[in-house]
């Protein structure tokens, strides 16, 4: 197994554990798809991929009938993703996925995050260079044959592919999210749900004490609204 199938194994750090949260954030997810490809899902892959993560969420369909509709209005306000970059407690490095309406607030609040809890914010490219930026797709496993398959994907840009429980795992670079998605969709795979992660180059290694600092700074900024993703390289 590779790197990428290590990272979600290993990787214990909860996100969206209650269900309003990620629909919140599948909420956003489609609102950003129609504010850069418009309200059709045949023409909008973007959009696609976000009612696949709605339906396994199990989120109702007229919650994201409503999302759309919502998303689509003129009076709605845009949303701007922002990445923010800094070190929590013991040199662990964080970055943090933001979607907002004010980014003034969000701002403020993921500074005030990182003060309280002996944390710096950083600066642009500070910490990103340290993460791999990768998409995923998770599909039904219908037997599929691993290497034959994976072999067809290589020319798409898969870096990875594994079978977990009953879905096939594809891992890609950033860039190549578009490209498997079509040769997914084209080859008539059902894809369960899609997304990108950021995987660290290096873990950091920390004792009890020192990881519990740190996560202490985690779960505060995972519970801000406006927070999306948050990745780290504490091992």
């Amino acid at each position: 197994m590779g790197r990428a199938f290590e990272f979600r194994k290993a990787r214990k750090f909860k996100r969206w554990g209650k269900m309003a949260k990620s629909f919140s954030k599948i909420g956003k997810e489609i609102a950003i798809a129609i504010k850069n490809g418009g309200t059709d899902p045949e023409s909008n892959p973007k959009l696609r991929a976000a009612i696949q993560n709605a339906k396994a969420a199990n989120m109702p369909l007229e919650n994201v009938k409503r999302a759309i509709k919502k998303a689509s209005d003129k009076d709605t306000s845009d949303y701007k993703e922002t990445l923010f970059e800094g070190y929590a407690p013991h040199g662990v490095a964080i970055l943090i996925e933001t979607a907002t309406d004010n980014n003034q607030r969000t701002v403020a609040n993921v500074r005030s995050y990182f003060n309280k809890m002996n944390g710096s914010l950083g600066t642009s490219g500070s910490v990103s260079f340290m993460f791999d930026h990768t998409c995923f797709f998770r599909i039904k496993d219908t037997g599929i044959d691993l290497e034959e398959f994976e072999f067809e994907l290589i020319d798409f840009g898969a870096e990875e592919v594994f079978k977990e429980e009953e879905e096939v795992v594809i891992y890609g670079s950033f860039e190549s999210n578009g490209a498997i998605q079509s040769w997914l969709e084209e080859n008539n795979y059902e894809i369960n749900s899609s997304g990108f992660d950021r995987i660290p180059n290096v873990n950091k290694a920390l004792n009890e004490e020192q990881s519990a600092d740190v996560y202490k700074l985690l779960e505060r900024i995972e519970e801000d609204d406006d927070v999306l993703n948050v990745y780290h390289n504490l091992s």
